[in-house]
């Protein structure tokens, strides 16, 4: 079994999904390498298990009128945005090839992007009582995953050249007191999302790689 990276370009949540759902069963069924998904989405929200409605700041009419999306979804945590300019990442693997630890496999996810902006001279770091990347006091990645059986799906949002102000119409993530950042908004100027997205694949492989699995 291999890893194999899909890059599927721009494509409406809800197609994304049922994909993932696809890979994944033929997961569980023992079919398939290893798959990471790359992706933009057109504007969506999506809610987790563990979210609650009352974060979503704009009623139904409202996301129709500016053509956001709006999905309740399986995989933990709570609201969050995706949209262009945002490197979206599912990673359908089988821990049982690499360690059966969830805490383990969500500070990996972590690492691949603070390893992606050190790359570009940004420093990013974990917050303790929160899951994502952090530069300062402003959250540049967010992370939810699903695990079942100990195959994974859903992943991580890395907000590269992303339209920030969505994030106004939510409380990403449940958290209040805190902000979201970009590539673009830190560096001053359009990043290149090509190439953040090639680094991020050569740092996840390298992240997983030292786990000495591959």
């Amino acid at each position: 079994m291999s890893l194999i990276h899909i890059d599927l370009g721009i494509k409406d949540y809800k197609e994304t999904w049922d994909l993932q759902k696809e890979t994944f069963t033929d997961k569980l069924n023992g079919l398939n390498d290893d798959i990471i998904f790359t992706v933009e989405h057109n504007h969506v929200y999506t809610l987790g298990k563990t979210g609650t409605r009352d974060h979503i700041l704009i009623n139904d009419k409202e996301m129709s009128e500016k053509g956001i999306s709006y999905y309740e979804i399986d995989r933990g945590g709570d609201i969050t945005y995706h949209g262009p300019g945002q490197l979206v990442v599912y990673p359908i693997l089988d821990l049982n090839r690499f360690y059966k630890d969830t805490h383990r496999y969500l500070r990996d996810l972590e690492e691949t992007v603070i390893l992606t902006l050190a790359n570009l001279d940004i420093e990013a770091h974990r917050e303790e009582e929160f899951t994502g990347v952090w530069v300062g006091e402003e959250k540049i990645c967010a992370i939810g995953i699903k695990v079942s059986r100990w195959i994974t799906m859903h992943g991580i949002a890395f907000n590269i050249n992303t339209d920030l102000r969505y994030f106004d119409k939510i409380i990403p993530c449940g958290i209040f007191h805190k902000g979201v950042t970009s590539v673009g908004k830190i560096t001053g100027k359009t990043a290149d999302f090509k190439l953040i997205k090639k680094l991020f694949i050569e740092n996840f492989y390298k992240v997983f790689t030292i786990n000495d699995k591959f």
